[in-house]
């Protein structure tokens, strides 16, 4: 079994599922002058990588503090979420299974495929990929079903997006920080993709944290770009996520609305409708530094970096860094 350890308060067990800390590689210039840099949590390492294992390695050590005998969470066709999981139910030997919208296809592709060789159990809804409260109603039924089954099933939401998923990028933050203090610059603003608000909510509570702890310290702005119309499009509830990691933290301060930054303007039409901007930006990292970007996700979030760029928002020889969270098997499917 993965090696266990214990980090903030007594209570709070970390399973290491992902290969730490992630490079941070510079990536020349923005068309405005300013530095970029790319964080490759695309390179965690677990299952292909993604952002979702440093929320994993502790949503796991809470399935094992609960002994677990299972593990269930949901998401759409692709998710990489929902790949991910099955990575970890894989290393933990802990039987996984995954809710997913749409229906069975003739034939496993991508994210699917993998989960499948990772020997997790699909389970296909029907629903649609944005219908996020009924296949959270799936989930929560499937986890009934199992329970009354005689199983110790820990079910995930979306995403990982609880205040225990999200300590997962509360330590990113820092590991962020600190690896600016090495290459000696300063951050100015942090870019990353938001949807279930998991990701998001662990930054600001990593950067309140932070902010408490060094006052005098210059700090970056966070930006989240947001690509569904759920929760992560409503700051408070990204505020609220992130207060209950820093309470897990054992911080008394409190994050509000004010510290949220959401930019919906290059979601396009909803969570997994392609956009020109993404299939540009795509192009743009692909050329640039071989950064390969995913249509509904990564290559959303790149494309509000880009066109933030263009209307001012990051000034001449700033230092912008952009969270690169995977995706890269939902590449490999036909359409």
């Amino acid at each position: 079994m993965a090696r266990r350890r214990c980090v903030a308060q007594p209570k709070i067990t970390r399973v290491t599922l992902a290969t730490l800390p992630t490079p941070l590689e510079a990536g020349g210039k923005l068309p405005s002058g300013a530095n970029l840099w790319i964080k490759r949590d695309d390179l965690t390492g677990l299952g292909v990588g993604g952002n979702k294992a440093r929320k994993l390695e502790f949503l796991c050590g809470e399935a094992l503090d609960n002994n677990a005998t299972c593990l269930i969470t949901v998401g759409a066709a692709q998710s990489n979420h929902c790949r991910m999981t099955a990575a970890a139910g894989a290393r933990l030997n802990l039987p996984t299974h995954l809710v997913l919208s749409g229906v069975k296809p003739k034939q496993l592709e991508g994210n699917q495929l993998l989960s499948s060789m990772f020997g997790a159990q699909l389970h296909h809804t029907g629903l649609d990929a944005s219908d996020w409260s009924n296949l959270e109603l799936a989930r929560a039924e499937l986890t009934t079903d199992l329970t009354k089954s005689g199983h110790r099933p820990h079910s995930i939401p979306i995403g990982g997006s609880t205040g225990v998923g999200a300590l997962g990028y509360a330590t990113a933050f820092d590991e962020i920080i600190s690896q600016c203090n090495t290459q000696n610059f300063v951050v100015d603003s942090i870019v990353f993709t938001t949807s279930s608000g998991g990701t998001h909510a662990g930054l600001i509570a990593g950067l309140i944290r932070t902010r408490a702890n060094n006052p005098q310290k210059v700090l970056p702005k966070v930006i989240g770009i947001g690509v569904a119309k759920g929760v992560a499009l409503n700051p408070s509830s990204v505020a609220e996520l992130a207060n209950e990691t820093l309470t897990l933290l054992g911080e008394t301060v409190r994050a509000n609305q004010d510290d949220v930054l959401i930019d919906a303007n290059y979601m396009g039409g909803d969570y997994a409708v392609p956009t020109q901007a993404a299939a540009d930006a795509t192009i743009w990292a692909a050329h640039r530094g071989a950064w390969v970007l995913d249509p509904v996700y990564s290559a959303k979030g790149f494309s509000g970096l880009l066109g933030r760029d263009a209307k001012g928002e990051f000034s001449a020889d700033s230092n912008v860094i952009f969270i690169h969270t995977g995706g890269l098997p939902s590449l490999f499917i036909s359409h």
